[in-house]
């Protein structure tokens, strides 16, 4: 019996949408104000430009790694075959959890939104309904769901293009805000000081920064659904790259010059506080809109990712084998359900345990971020001195990570201080604490329950061989 396959329709544009609708998500929309105020607008820019490289030397080796061998379970297989299986396994259910836990909050989110243009139906109502469209569009063909990814990553996209440049239009004068005579230009980001608030809210921003452009990695993922990847890949990781950096740095810059102090918080939207004072009409109601559709495409790929890795997971044996079962459409219908159930646990969770079970399910999404790309870094790091090892030329690879070893050495480097940066946070605290005890106890069911079983397995059929060879 020929082994199931994912249908390979996914292509350049799908890729890059696909990984903006990851990355984009409510933060930069509605934390960068907060984040403004807490490290100031040189502190705050500072963080989304050290964010920025991070996530560019992690592509930059992840892309070595998916053009070499592209498979839908990505950093999860490349921790597996070039770290150790224990570590692809912890990886992989970091990974899952992230989105999973996500999920919850983002169904909350659209449902409150939803809520205030249609306030007469309950909030459940529409998570219910939210639920649903997800499973609707996971579980259509691979080429709906990448159409629909690319719709609601074009809108969001667009939207902090429109910002960025009506901002700019703001900070040199061509518009004028109201009561305002003179141009901006810069006198925000030095008016408070450099650094308003020392150094260390500027080490919490930088661990924000890496959590805003988590998602890029989606690309990999999605590289096993890709046709003709090798080719594709290469071209579409930049793209994302540029797209992300120029729309993120354009947007914490606009809003560092442009925000008042005491505008900013985390209950209002800088974009709607910037808009409104140059005079914008239904500012709010617009970014309510565009928020709904932000969310909604987060909660969309993020349900895609998550379900790929407890297929991989499947596929490679820790989890039984019937979790790899693909359905007519090429789809992992149980990778998919179990995400699914996971986010509606999160969202139980958010409701019935917000300030305990949830408290630390949320707070393991910066550990898990930081610890994956370490992963990446270590995993290409071994594989091009196994592949040279083995004979090989680097020249024999059709996309080569610059400047080896320094680019993963930088991402090692980079990742161990955002880690060790998260124990020195207050606020944040609870992640690394959260993250190690998660790895902790994944690693130990690991080595007790499946590493005992293959070994297990493993002496059976050798036992069998040596009977035969008799």
């Amino acid at each position: 019996m020929a082994k199931e396959t994912f249908a390979k329709q996914m292509q350049s544009k799908h890729l890059v949408t696909l990984s903006l609708g990851g990355v984009i998500g409510t933060g930069i929309f509605m934390s960068s104000g907060y984040l403004v105020q807490s490290a100031g607008p040189i502190g705050t820019l500072a963080a989304y430009i050290i964010g920025a490289i991070l996530v560019c030397l992690v592509m930059l080796c992840l892309g070595e790694l998916s053009v070499h061998k592209p498979t839908t379970g990505s950093f999860h297989t490349y921790a597996s075959q070039h770290i150790h299986p224990a570590v692809g396994f912890v990886v992989a259910w970091l990974y899952w959890l992230t989105w999973t836990v996500s999920l919850g909050s983002q169904l909350i989110t659209l449902a409150m939104i939803a809520n205030g243009f249609y306030q007469g139906i309950p909030i459940w109502s529409w998570c219910v309904l939210f639920i649903i469209l997800l499973s609707a569009l996971n579980l259509s063909k691979v080429k709906w769901f990448a159409a629909s990814e690319l719709v609601m990553s074009i809108i969001k996209s667009l939207a902090l293009l429109v910002f960025i440049v009506i901002g700019l239009a703001l900070v040199f004068g061509v518009i004028q805000s109201v009561g305002q005579t003179q141009p901006v230009l810069f006198s925000n980001f030095t008016k408070n000081g450099v650094l308003p608030n020392g150094i260390l809210p500027v080490i919490s921003v930088i661990l924000a920064a890496n959590f805003a452009f988590s998602g890029t990695e989606i690309i990999a993922v999605a590289a096993g659904e890709t046709k003709n990847p090798q080719k594709v890949l290469p071209g579409a990781i930049l793209k994302t790259l540029i797209i992300l950096v120029i729309l993120f740095i354009g947007a914490i810059f606009v809003i560092g010059a442009l925000l008042r102090q005491e505008s900013s918080g985390l209950t209002t939207s800088p974009f709607v506080s910037i808009l409104n004072n140059a005079g914008f009409a239904y500012a709010g109601n617009i970014m309510s809109i565009v928020l709904f559709i932000t969310v909604l495409s987060g909660a969309n790929s993020g349900v895609y990712a998550a379900s790929r890795m407890i297929w991989s997971l499947a596929d490679q044996g820790p989890l039984p084998k019937k979790l790899a079962k693909l359905n007519k459409n090429g789809l992992p219908i149980y990778g998919l359900t179990l995400t699914l159930l996971g986010g509606l646990l999160s969202l139980f969770s958010s409701i019935y345990a917000p300030g305990t079970v949830y408290l630390v399910l949320t707070s393991l999404s910066g550990f898990a971020v930081v610890s994956v790309w370490l992963s990446v870094g270590i995993a290409q790091l071994r594989f091009r001195k196994q592949f040279l090892k083995e004979g090989h030329k680097t020249s024999d690879l059709k996309y080569k990570t610059p400047f080896y070893p320094i680019v993963p050495w930088a991402v090692i480097i980079l990742c161990v201080i955002s880690l060790v940066g998260i124990g020195f946070d207050p606020e944040q605290q609870l992640s690394l604490i959260a993250g190690v005890l998660f790895s902790v106890i994944v690693l130990a069911y690991y080595y007790i329950f499946i590493q005992k079983k293959e070994t297990k397995h493993v002496k059976k059929v050798n036992h069998r061989l040596g009977k035969e060879t008799k």
